[in-house]
């Protein structure tokens, strides 16, 4: 909106300028008007009228309501006008991690047994077997950065850590206390035979009754309630027992008839003390179980679960022929390997015992599981690995970002290796980016090392509201634009630091609403990138809308003055020519271009400078062209008109009539001309595109086209109301050329600067000085402190 201020500006000084040119041309020079004062300054009012945009203000404003309508309708709710303009030019967003990048759904990602690997497909939306998929390839080696990891510092580092995440009760109750892993990793984590095909190939889906018997530990040995669908919707319990539900519900596993036909027993419940839960159930038909005999199932803290186990079971099949002896170097491992990639894990166990040995209802003590006399006395079936898997579309979203030069940084107070292994899911962490740097890591740092630190990584884990800040700011001192999201309270006063704001719809607290410039309806990061995709778009609406409308008012105002200097008799064009050119013509075709979508290819260019004004060098050049082109067109054919001997039949009001004629209608398809090809910045307009994609633009053309019809051929309206009449075909030839004329040299020029782009010239002004307002200054390090009164906030740690 400033540019627009500015750009008003130096159209007042044009205007006042060619006003009085005007009238000094009129007054001293023009045969027709000479030496009359008043006749004078009436044609300098005429070309005022003619160059002042009267509906440049209403297409400005159509032109961000119309984004804003646009975004809204895709989740996107734009709390400000001018923030439209912001997205477009943001360099770095700055997200949450859970619900925002990821689905906030905790789902059982893979399933490791004694000698294979499951992969389960988190995004199904079928309840079939095949969602789970045998693929031993699949988190089969410990992530990139802890190859040379110890287990304790693998656990330190990932989500099975006893401390939780930063500002966050831990909500996964069954993490590991200790990971001792072998001098040989690569060895231990090898399975027995590893060309076996037992239960199923590789590549191959298990059946349901396997998959039953694998998880039945999982939904038996659990209170929890699941959703609505498998949704969250009336979900009841820990996110992390109901993943394993959820997993069983989407390979077509009847959860309520599971638990009706094994009913409970006897448990152990649940303590943090011990770290797992156990219950005693009337076996299945699947579970193979020795006659006289219940199955126990305890699931609980994986290492701990190793401990307890005699035995694993072959492939993760029930049965007492189905067991040999635990491997616990392999299950460690295994458990390392998992934690390495940022996965949750959760041992599955499961044992025969006597029917005489508990009672109906009995609630046992953890003595059950670790105190019994015989010691380690469980049968391993397999570790569940559990994470908040990405949103799939974030995905993509992440690539158009980077495509377009926008960096995206998750900002999390989750794990380190939660937070790099979802970062390498989404494409956040590469080659240059291949670390993640956590909270008390940027504490420890002067505010000039975290500005160097802010270039170098995309992923900040375990962070706090007071990192947020900081990040934000040395991002900022480093020239960036940022877009930062955040939904809780201590999000405020990062929200209001950053550029762009950006608020959860639905998990977000009001006041974080209140501090930001836009809300996420849908709490999806792909909605930021649509946003910022919808800022440029924004931005290239509004240069189009001045290479629109500018040309038809200064070739308006231009034609009054040039024609008076080539001797016509009078105006090429009347004053109520001029109204309705300004107000019905320029607002129709200006419209077109007001709402014109995204063009091919705005998300392949980097972000726009800062400080860039609206009209560069290019656009000044194009909007140059456009009017001396109108303006030669219009004038020329009035002297054609004026001049030529076909027309020495029509009296002197007559030949001036059709003069007039003739000129308004090469204005205004002139003007149709100049749409056309000012749709697309870039790419030709000579092409069936420049039809199509904006309903509005054919829509434009034909409206205007009548109109023009209805003025030039309607008795009375054409000649007492506009000063002219019918015009004939030699008129009409003479339109035609000179909308071929006016649109072949705009595309010529288009293509020259196609060309020039292609070669590497600055087309775009991105490094000339003249057409932008100057870099802004900088914040130093003494700027990345919190806000005044943020301190008042009493600040909490971030929960995401």
């Amino acid at each position: 909106l400033k540019q627009i201020d500015l750009v008003s500006k130096y159209l007042f000084i044009c205007i006042c300028t060619m006003c009085l040119a005007t009238f000094f041309t009129a007054f001293f020079y023009s045969e027709t008007y000479k030496g009359k004062v008043l006749d004078s300054i009436n044609i300098a009012l005429v070309c005022a009228v003619a160059m002042v945009p009267e509906g440049l203000e209403a297409i400005v404003t159509l032109t961000y309501s119309y984004a804003v309508k646009v975004m809204a309708s895709q989740n996107a709710i734009v709390r400000a006008l001018p923030a439209v303009e912001t997205l477009g030019s943001v360099t770095v967003i700055c997200s949450d991690k859970t619900g925002t990048l990821t689905q906030n759904i905790m789902s059982l990602t893979a399933f490791v047994t004694s000698n294979a690997r499951y992969k389960n497909d988190v995004d199904a939306a079928d309840r079939v077997p095949m969602n789970f998929v045998r693929d031993d390839s699949y988190l089969a080696e410990r992530a990139q950065h802890d190859l040379k990891k110890s287990g304790s510092e693998i656990l330190a580092a990932g989500p099975n850590n006893p401390q939780g995440r930063r500002g966050k009760d831990p909500s996964f109750h069954f993490t590991t206390d200790s990971l001792h892993t072998t001098d040989q990793p690569n060895e231990a984590g090898k399975v027995a035979s590893p060309d076996d095909n037992f239960p199923v190939k590789q590549g191959e889906s298990p059946t349901q009754e396997w998959i039953q018997s694998a998880l039945s530990c999982g939904v038996l040995c659990s209170k929890c309630v699941l959703g609505e669908g498998g949704g969250r919707a009336g979900e009841i319990g820990n996110p992390t027992e109901l993943s394993i539900l959820r997993a069983s519900y989407f390979c077509g596993i009847d959860i309520e008839e599971l638990k009706n036909d094994c009913p409970i027993v006897a448990e152990v419940p649940f303590s943090s003390d011990y770290k797992f839960m156990a219950t005693v159930h009337e076996p299945a038909a699947s579970d193979n179980a020795p006659a006289g005999k219940l199955v126990a199932y305890v699931k609980g803290a994986p290492d701990r679960m190793v401990k307890q186990c005699k035995f694993q079971a072959k492939g993760g099949v029930a049965g007492e022929e189905n067991v040999e002896p635990v491997n616990e170097d392999y299950w460690i491992e295994q458990i390392a390997i998992l934690s390495s990639h940022g996965l949750r894990v959760l041992g599955l166990c499961r044992a025969f015992i006597d029917k005489d040995s508990v009672k109906v209802g009995d609630n046992l003590g953890p003595e059950f599981v670790n105190g019994r006399p015989e010691g380690k006395w469980l049968t391993m079936v397999g570790l569940c690995a559990i994470m908040d898997p990405p949103r799939p579309e974030c995905v993509q979203a992440i690539k158009e970002a980077h495509g377009a030069g926008v960096r995206v940084a998750m900002i999390t107070g989750d794990h380190k290796d939660t937070a790099t292994a979802i970062g390498h899911m989404l494409g956040i962490v590469d080659e240059k980016f291949s670390e993640a740097v956590t909270g008390p890591e940027l504490d420890a740092m002067s505010d000039e090392e975290l500005c160097e630190v802010v270039l170098t990584h995309n992923v900040f884990a375990r962070a706090s509201p007071q990192n947020k800040i900081r990040i934000v700011k040395a991002l900022q001192a480093k020239g960036e634009v940022t877009s930062m999201t955040g939904d809780g309270v201590n999000d405020a006063p990062a929200l209001k630091a950053a550029n762009m704001g950006v608020a959860m719809g639905k998990e977000g607290t009001d006041v974080a609403r209140e501090a930001s410039e836009m809300i996420l309806a849908d709490d999806n990061f792909a909605t930021i990138v649509y946003a910022v995709k919808q800022g440029r778009v924004v931005w290239d609406n509004l240069r189009k809308v001045l290479l629109v409308n500018t040309p038809i008012n200064n070739s308006q105002g231009l034609s009054v003055l040039l024609g008076l200097l080539v001797s016509l008799p009078n105006t090429p064009i009347t004053a109520i020519q001029i109204l309705y050119s300004n107000f019905i013509c320029a607002v129709t075709l200006g419209f077109v271009t007001a709402i014109e979508p995204a063009e091919d290819g705005i998300m392949v260019i980097p972000p726009r400078t800062v400080g860039k004004r609206l009209i560069g060098r290019f656009l000044f050049l194009r909007i140059v062209i456009g009017t001396c082109l109108l303006t030669g067109c219009v004038v020329g054919s009035a002297v054609i008109i004026n001049s030529h001997s076909r027309y020495d039949y029509l009296d002197m009001k007559g030949r001036e009539q059709m003069m007039r004629a003739c000129a308004f209608n090469v204005l205004d398809f002139g003007a149709m001309s100049v749409m056309l090809s000012a749709r697309f910045a870039y790419n030709s307009s000579v092409h069936p595109r420049a039809f199509m994609g904006n309903p509005a633009a054919v829509g434009s053309i034909v409206i205007v086209t009548v109109l023009q019809l209805v003025l030039t051929y309607v008795p009375g309206l054409n000649s007492f109301v506009f000063g002219m009449r019918g015009l004939d075909w030699f008129g009409w030839i003479l339109v035609l050329l000179s909308m071929v004329i006016v649109f072949s040299v705009m595309e010529i020029e288009k293509a020259i600067r196609r060309g020039l782009k292609a070669k590497g010239a600055d087309t775009d002004d991105r490094t000339t000085p003249f057409f932008t307002d100057g870099p802004s200054e900088a914040p130093g390090p003494a700027s990345m402190t919190m806000p005044k009164g943020a301190s008042k906030l009493n600040l909490q740690e971030l929960s995401h």
